[in-house]
């Protein structure tokens, strides 16, 4: 199963002093279990060599570690999966060259958008942007967390939720039905960043049970 709660992305370029192994090393010790890995500033063979290390890392600490983009650093590093977006290869094609035990996610703006990667092959969708993004430009509107929620009624697929989720926001994503979410800026600007994972954990666990007693 796709494991809920925190999805925690290591980044290369949000704090570039910060290398993506000692961020995924912060999120692991801060119960994360999903990492995605984005590398845009960094070579294919760099990419392909410390997602080989993380995957392994993750693997050993019971994790799912997904590449983001590029299918064929997955596939060469032995990553658990992928997460797409629009201008990456269609899921079907992922799913072709990954093969049927890989997690392959993709980003969607809407319902139809998620039925029709479900179609595709897809094993979960990051839902966004929720809120306004801070890590990078996001060209689609926000949604909000009353479309969210309504979005989020009419998707069998597990949702993650993107854009703008931090401490003051996770909670409320996941009372309003999100499966997971993205974390990026609120986890990296941490000055202890194990120790806001922690928080962010436990803040998706209280949004939850707001869930649950229909909050």
């Amino acid at each position: 199963m796709f494991p809920p709660g925190l999805y925690a992305l290591c980044d290369d370029g949000f704090r570039p002093e910060l290398p993506v192994e000692a961020q995924a090393e912060a999120f692991l010790h801060g119960g994360a279990r999903v990492l995605q890995l984005r590398l845009k500033r960094t070579g294919p063979a760099r990419a392909v060599d410390i997602a080989g290390r993380l995957a392994e890392r993750c693997r050993a600490a019971g994790a799912v570690l997904l590449v983001n983009d590029r299918v064929d650093w997955a596939l060469l590093a032995g990553a658990d999966g992928v997460h797409l977006g629009a201008e990456d290869l269609p899921p079907e094609d992922a799913r072709r060259l990954l093969g049927p035990d890989a997690v392959v996610g993709v980003t969607v703006r809407s319902a139809g958008e998620a039925e029709a990667a479900r179609r595709a092959g897809a094993d979960y969708v990051g839902l966004g942007p929720v809120f306004a993004p801070v890590s990078k430009q996001v060209d689609a509107p926000v949604l909000g967390l009353d479309r969210f929620r309504r979005e989020v009624a009419n998707i069998s697929l597990p949702v993650v939720a993107i854009g703008g989720i931090g401490r003051t926001t996770i909670r409320s994503v996941a009372a309003a039905g999100a499966h997971g979410a993205a974390v990026v800026s609120d986890l990296l600007s941490a000055q202890d960043i194990a120790s806001r994972a922690r928080e962010l954990e436990a803040e998706f666990e209280h949004g939850l049970r707001d869930r649950e007693r229909g909050r």
